[in-house]
């Protein structure tokens, strides 16, 4: 395999990677957005507003600083956070 096979490779992946990760923050976000205040405080996972602002901070900075690997890490573990320990808690609450 030549350098340029391998580079146009790695660049198709990081494109890629870019897109999947941008997918789950506006996720994150979007859900954020549509769920109750009250439940985020019932369910003693912060509040709606810091959810929304940290959600939405590293969504603009991914965007912004497309390259930023540091920047990207820490706002794809933010939304995960959510994703995965918040968003259940609260799609539980609702639906009782």
């Amino acid at each position: 395999m030549d350098a340029y096979l391998a580079y146009t490779i790695e660049v198709y992946i990081t494109e890629a990677l870019w897109w999947v990760l941008l997918v789950v923050k506006v996720f994150a976000l979007g859900d954020s957005i549509i769920r109750k205040d009250e439940f985020f405080v019932a369910a003693d996972k912060q509040n709606k507003v810091f959810w929304l602002l940290l959600l939405g901070v590293f969504l603009f900075l991914h965007i912004v600083f497309r390259n930023s690997a540091f920047l990207n890490m820490i706002g794809t573990v933010a939304a995960l956070v959510y994703l995965i320990d918040v968003r259940p808690t609260l799609r539980a609450m609702h639906q009782r």
